[in-house]
């Protein structure tokens, strides 16, 4: 336990990784601010940039950018009633409205504060919560991780709001794309059509940048003539004693209901912004405040969306199973530098892991004094034209797939999953089920062939696994669930 403090607290002592937070939440925040960007779109553009650094470096500012964007969301959506992230889509509600009243600097500042709270709690959570739940992953076989794989593929039905069975497709489409390639076992070639460049599967990061960041730049190309409505500020205003005393509670209640959605399977901060508003509403003691500029609904949403990112965290580190879209990229960077998911990460490279988290806490911080102080100019970013700005973004998606391996056919898979993404997206399809299903589906596979070599291919054993039936069994409610309360619902009394 000694080691892994001293490792969180080394962070804070290397000058070139408190310049690397600081940087990276700068363009975290910036791109957070962006509508149409996000924390998602942004680790996608600078996952392939990170090949070079140390682990730890690489890690740090892709869940800098995580964090920090999270929070810049909240800029744009209480000024110019446009959340810069989806998880911000919530503080709309409230943020804009009190803006709208002369308050945005009041308003912001419950943003910043609630943030960071949620953030560093989270941190903490994941901090004591992963090596936890790495001794149980001990445990596990085979069986149960393909189990446990299922149940999160499951999850993938909640994921965004494009419909569960739109995410499902989603998520069976991506696991498809997985078994492009030769298969491990037997070599055998699949759907690589002679094209001996995906002899070896499908680039993960150059799927990242045409799924995210491509098929966003699509969209908002036909967004040219938007134009956003934004309010004056003059300064952040800290909230004020009575202030602190009117939202604690939804702060703390926040925290816990981020952290604990963030770190179920492919649930993410969007969700945890959702029901912490929800919840918020639910138990003040002024309710019909909400929707017309109520500080707790700002406080709610914000701490629960920043501590899903600590949340996500877990499972993605200790079972490999990404938390969230923005997670899974993240997962992208662990295995591109050879940092294998999973409960040994946490034995064998201790420095490493706790490092990550310690860069975590610094990130939260950072965007706490960063959030005060140049939240106005920041806001100023959502004023770049978009003709200006989206072909930047396509020059960088095409140098970060090119720079990969100096391959033509990471171009191409770049523009070919931006299309399929902006063709998604137009008939209403989330896109980060595809690429979880495409992580995920190489867990899946794998875990299959090795159950099935453990137990001479008779497959109906795997449901003689303890663990491994709990998983599946929590998966047939987690996608018949809905459907069987829904129709309860309509039943007549």
């Amino acid at each position: 336990m000694l080691d892994a403090v001293a490792a969180m607290g080394a962070v804070f002592l290397d000058p070139y990784l408190i310049f690397l937070v600081i940087v990276t939440t700068v363009v975290g925040v910036i791109i957070g601010a962006l509508p149409g960007l996000g924390a998602t779109t942004g680790a996608a553009l600078l996952l392939s940039f990170t090949l070079t650094m140390e682990p730890v470096h690489a890690i740090t500012v892709l869940t800098t950018i995580y964090v920090s964007a999270t929070f810049a969301g909240s800029i744009t959506a209480i000024l110019i009633n446009a959340p810069g992230t989806s998880s911000s889509a919530v503080t709309c509600i409230d943020g804009y409205p009190l803006a709208q009243r002369g308050e945005a600097g009041r308003a912001l500042g419950v943003a910043v504060v609630s943030s960071t709270i949620g953030g560093i709690f989270s941190v903490i959570a994941l901090a004591i919560a992963a090596p936890l739940m790495a001794s149980v992953a001990y445990e596990f076989r085979p069986p149960e991780y393909f189990a446990l794989t299922l149940f999160g593929l499951s999850m993938l039905a909640t994921i965004s709001d494009g419909g569960a069975v739109k995410n499902l497709i989603g998520g069976v489409f991506g696991v498809w794309l997985a078994t492009i390639g030769a298969d491990q076992s037997t070599s055998i070639e699949r759907f690589i059509f002679g094209n001996y460049e995906l002899y070896e599967g499908l680039d993960f990061i150059s799927v990242m940048i045409g799924l995210f960041a491509m098929s966003e730049l699509l969209v908002q190309a036909g967004n040219l003539k938007n134009i956003s409505v934004g309010v004056r500020m003059n300064a952040i205003k800290l909230p004020t004693r009575e202030d602190y005393r009117k939202i604690w509670r939804t702060i703390l209640r926040s925290c816990g209901i981020g952290t604990f959605v963030g770190i179920l399977p492919a649930e993410g901060a969007t969700v945890a912004s959702m029901i912490g508003y929800s919840e918020a509403r639910r138990w003040s003691k002024t309710p019909e405040e909400f929707g017309k500029g109520s500080i707790e609904g700002i406080a709610g949403a914000e701490a629960a969306n920043n501590a899903a990112t600590g949340g996500a965290m877990v499972p993605t580190m200790v079972l490999g199973i990404p938390g969230s879209g923005t997670a899974a990229v993240i997962l992208v960077g662990l295995l591109v530098h050879g940092l294998r998911p999973g409960p040994y990460l946490f034995t064998e490279q201790v420095d490493t892991v706790y490092g990550i988290f310690g860069a975590m806490l610094m990130a939260n911080i950072a965007f706490l004094v960063i959030g005060l102080f140049f939240a106005k100019q920041f806001a100023r970013v959502s004023l770049i034209p978009i003709p200006i700005l989206w072909p930047i973004v396509f020059a960088l998606s095409i140098i970060g797939a090119y720079a990969l391996n100096q391959s033509m056919m990471d171009v191409w898979l770049v523009m070919i999953f931006g299309v399929i993404g902006f063709f998604m997206r137009r008939f209403g399809f989330a896109v980060a089920p595809v690429a979880i299903g495409l992580i995920l589906g190489h867990m899946v596979e794998t875990n299959l062939q090795n159950s099935l070599k453990m137990f001479d291919g008779q497959w109906w054993l795997i449901f003689t696994q303890p663990l491994a039936l709990l998983f599946i069994i929590l998966s047939i409610l987690s996608l018949c669930g809905p459907g069987i309360m829904a129709r309860l619902k309509r039943r007549p009394a």
